[in-house]
């Protein structure tokens, strides 16, 4: 897709070849209209705002080619109208001043730009470091996936994931605070903290997701006090034991998805219990629902800014559908086709974070599967 600007180091930079064409083409215009007109009307000086706009969206040596420029169309303008010279000296005078102010905002506007660059780099740097590397390998799964915070939008976001290989088998977490900035991921930062420690420590999944709901109301109550909004948090929570059931209580997130014997779907796990946080808003306690994972089969677990990704043409990225075409693929190989996709279908990279967990069994598992059938068509 043709851009007219590009972004170097979070910031969009106006080409060169553009900025000289619409310096001339701009120039060329107000002359020629001035001309027609008549050299009455004197819309020569009106360049004088050329300028601005560059240092609004070009570099300094722009905007200062930019001023230099005008100030010789306008000393050209001036000689060539006559005039009188206190007149011509004020216009020439004028222009170079609002040059020189022009180019320094340019100046200070660059510096704020990669000051706010820096600031979005170190918060992704830190939202990459609190999570686990992938791959990783428990006693019962192997975990691959895709971590991508953003750092070109307006602010960070807070996507989540941690996998612990606790005594009582291995639990997962993926998870999506709401809203974004630094506020978000010291949320991200508490509720991961509490699945690490509640992992090792809760015999039951719903104690782990208990601790979990205990850490967002205490960071929430923090938050009044700081002035900041209280935020919610949508969170998947899986335990994986020794048999091929999988036990899940979803907190308002996106549900996972299997792939198995050549299919692909979107388990059901009934109706979801609401975000992390909420839990004194529901009329009825989170429920835990289970799913058959068996071997050879994949399970996928996201973010929406993977669901949510638009292409150029506004519509969703189509998750689903690409998983039906990519059964045979790998799971080994499968986050790295998915985020070669994505960036292919949004022509860029995404909007919004991404967090993607593929999961597949370390090792052939035994004991009975705690549901009968699995739940893909």
């Amino acid at each position: 897709m043709w851009r007219s600007r590009r972004r170097e180091r979070g910031r969009v930079i106006l080409p060169t070849w553009l900025f000289a064409v619409t310096l001339v083409a701009v120039t060329a215009l107000v002359a020629g209209v001035d001309t027609l007109l008549g050299t009455a009307v004197g819309l020569v000086p009106l360049l004088i705002f050329l300028p601005a706009i560059v240092a609004a969206l070009g570099t300094t040596p722009q905007t200062a080619v930019a001023s230099v420029w005008v100030l010789l169309t306008v000393s050209a303008s001036a000689a060539f109208l006559g005039g009188g010279l206190g007149e011509n000296l004020g216009a020439v005078g004028f222009t170079a001043a609002f040059g020189v102010l022009s180019v320094l905002g340019c100046r200070y506007r660059i510096n704020r730009e990669e000051e706010v660059h820096r600031l979005r780099s170190a918060a992704a740097a830190l939202q990459r470091a609190i999570m686990s590397p992938l791959p990783l390998r428990t006693g019962q799964v192997i975990v691959d996936g895709i971590y991508q915070p953003v750092e070109e939008d307006t602010m960070v976001g807070g996507d989540m994931y941690e996998v612990a290989a606790s005594p009582y088998g291995t639990r997962v977490l993926i998870a999506d605070v709401q809203g974004k900035g630094l506020p978000a991921i010291g949320e991200a930062l508490a509720v991961v903290g509490a699945f690490r420690e509640a992992a090792y420590r809760e015999r039951t999944l719903m104690g782990v997701v208990d601790a979990l709901e205990n850490a967002v109301i205490r960071h929430n109550a923090y938050a009044r006090h700081t002035g900041e909004p209280e935020r919610f948090v949508t969170a998947l929570v899986l335990h994986i034991g020794q048999g091929q059931g999988v036990q899940a209580v979803n907190c308002g997130h996106i549900e996972p998805y299997l792939i198995y014997d050549g299919r692909a779907g979107q388990v059901s796990l009934g109706e979801p219990g609401v975000p992390l946080g909420l839990a004194r808003l529901a009329p009825e306690p989170r429920t835990s629902a289970w799913f058959a994972f068996p071997p050879r089969a994949t399970l996928l677990l996201c973010t929406d800014g993977v669901t949510e990704a638009r292409g150029p043409g506004r519509s969703f990225y189509p998750l689903e559908e690409r998983l039906h075409e990519w059964v045979g693929v790998p799971p080994t190989r499968l986050a790295d086709t998915l985020h070669a996709d994505l960036r292919a279908f949004t022509g860029a990279a995404p909007p919004d974070d991404v967090a993607v967990l593929i999961l597949h069994r370390a090792q052939p598992m035994t004991g009975p599967a705690r549901t009968p059938a699995l739940p893909v068509p």
